[in-house]
């Protein structure tokens, strides 16, 4: 078990092969909320990055920036400084419609509260990010994508008529059904009970490792953080600590210094 206080190392300028280069990464970010002596500072200089085929859980006290972290590393929110790269590609300072577009082919996000559509059946939710981008996947992509989460045969069902744990499976899909460099999910087992919270967890754990997807996870839950390869502690909008092959022992701990 190895710790490590220092935050990742900026990516050189010749970023060698692609296999070489980092999935995800971030330079010096900064982000604020507000303006002049008001203003919040969410992320004060945050330099990280995510190999590819790996899973980080990052963490920290209620306000510590790490679900700003994840916005920002995803897209859905602009860095008031630093750079944000998706593999060769430098994504904070493009056009809202060049990120939309690369954000739907480049990076999935699986989100708490599952955010499906109650009225659509569940072939269309995981269909409904590619219609928007005016590239629906075929019905065999589909097809594949559920089966990969065990929902083999429920794609004309709603989503009313499945459990939580099975809403959270739609939404994974959902979000990988494109093939995404990245998986970003923000607490994705926290509507759900601990045995439901597991298997959501065991399946993010097997894409890693079967498929050699990259996920970069928010959690509050040490146990869950358990499942990651390795676990990003933020405190006051910095990276204040890193662990490698993380137990759930070990987060708890590291977590109550931080007032977690």
């Amino acid at each position: 078990m190895t710790t490590r206080s220092t935050t990742a190392p900026s990516p050189p300028a010749d970023w060698g092969p692609p296999s070489a280069r980092p999935a995800a990464c971030a330079e010096d970010l900064h982000r604020a909320y507000g303006r002049g002596a008001a203003a919040v500072q969410a992320l004060r200089g945050v330099s990280v990055a995510f190999a590819p085929g790996t899973f980080t859980a990052v963490m920290g006290p209620s306000g510590s920036g790490k679900t700003t972290l994840l916005h920002c590393l995803a897209g859905m929110d602009r860095p008031t400084r630093g750079t944000v790269r998706w593999g060769d590609t430098e994504v904070s300072r493009l056009s809202e419609r060049r990120l939309a577009e690369l954000r739907r082919r480049r990076v999935g996000f699986v989100f708490q509260a599952f955010n499906l559509m109650p009225a659509m059946t569940v072939a269309q939710n995981v269909e409904l990010p590619g219609r928007l981008a005016g590239a629906r996947p075929d019905r065999a992509t589909v097809l594949d994508a559920l089966a990969r989460v065990g929902l083999a045969g429920r794609e004309r069902d709603r989503p009313g008529r499945l459990s939580g744990g099975q809403q959270q499976r739609v939404a994974i899909a959902r979000a990988l059904v494109a093939r995404p460099d990245v998986l970003f999910a923000d607490e994705p087992t926290g509507a759900l009970d601990r045995a439901t919270g597991h298997e959501i967890l065991a399946l993010l754990r097997t894409g890693v490792d079967r498929d050699g997807q990259t996920c970069v996870m928010v959690t509050h839950d040490p146990v869950a953080a358990g499942y990651a390869d390795r676990v990003l502690l933020l405190a006051d909008g910095l990276v204040v600590d890193e662990l490698e092959r993380p137990t759930a022992a070990l987060v708890g701990e590291r977590l109550s210094r931080l007032g977690g």
